[in-house]
């Protein structure tokens, strides 16, 4: 028993002798919460008045002249709806990687006054992934409310799991943008991140029309992004007639791209944070 805890330990120690802790995690998380507590005014639109505007705008008002061509017959509104949900989750994951991370690396070094305590690196990273499902969790639970709220659920009580599923969409580009904000030293990179990255997936990744639709060059492109898989799997859910075998495909795909992202987190937090 001693000798198995003392592996453990090694396995999980970083420099210095620090291991993980659930409870130092919890602590950072609840750091996170703290500043949002501060700010969470600014964040009311995307998260509470965007959905609405954006079905009522793109939904009932633009939707109004397409026909019932989406999704086995359904409006159009009933097939951007979910989609609309998984692509915001995209964007929020992506903004609160960026600028959140940096600041707390380089400009206000909140990260390293965490590590002159017990909290170990991948306290710091858990507390953060923590707190990225939280914000999420928000986002997709009011999408998800006004889908509810305008009829735009025909899927059945499935249909609730477009929630998590919207989650590991946001946290599938959390991930890898915190990973990468741990690397940077200015905020240039993040412009290119929105400009070249985000801006087109939620355009072109299924999210306002099927890909099909798309030039044929442009398809497997496509087909390979992470906002596509959460498109196409929070739609299957909210419309019904989910294939296990695609939505399968589709979540082990998020789940990874979570997965390697934490574990590239590690590594850039680690350099960044440990000289």
């Amino acid at each position: 028993m001693a000798e198995a805890a003392v592996i453990r330990r090694v396995r999980t120690s970083e420099p210095g002798g620090k291991t993980f802790s659930s409870r130092r995690a919890l602590a950072v998380l609840e750091y996170c919460a703290r500043v949002y507590r501060r700010n969470w005014r600014g964040t009311l639109f995307m998260t509470f008045l965007a959905p609405i505007l954006f079905l009522g705008a793109m939904g009932f008002g633009l939707g109004s002249f397409v026909g019932r061509g989406f999704g086995g017959g359904v409006s159009y509104a009933a097939f951007l709806a979910p989609g609309l949900l998984a692509a915001t989750c995209m964007q929020t994951g992506s903004f609160e990687a960026t600028y959140p991370i940096m600041g707390r690396i380089v400009w206000d070094k909140v990260y390293h006054a965490m590590l002159a305590t017990p909290v170990s690196v991948f306290d710091i990273i858990a507390g953060q992934v923590g707190w990225f499902c939280i914000r999420l969790a928000l986002v997709a639970t009011a999408y998800f409310a006004v889908m509810v709220g305008f009829g735009l659920v025909p899927g059945g009580p499935l249909a609730i799991l477009v929630i998590p599923v919207g989650m590991l969409t946001g946290l599938s580009f959390a991930t890898w943008i915190a990973a990468f904000a741990a690397t940077q030293r200015n905020d240039v990179g993040f412009s290119l991140i929105f400009r070249f990255l985000v801006t087109p997936l939620f355009l072109f990744s299924g999210t306002f029309f099927p890909i099909d639709r798309l030039p044929a060059p442009l398809q497997p492109i496509a087909l390979l992004t992470p906002t596509y898989h959460g498109v196409a799997l929070t739609r299957e859910l909210s419309l019904g007639g989910v294939e296990p075998v695609s939505a399968l495909v589709h979540l082990a795909i998020l789940v990874a791209l979570v997965a390697a992202g934490i574990a590239a987190c590690r590594i850039t937090f680690q350099r960044a944070l440990i000289k």
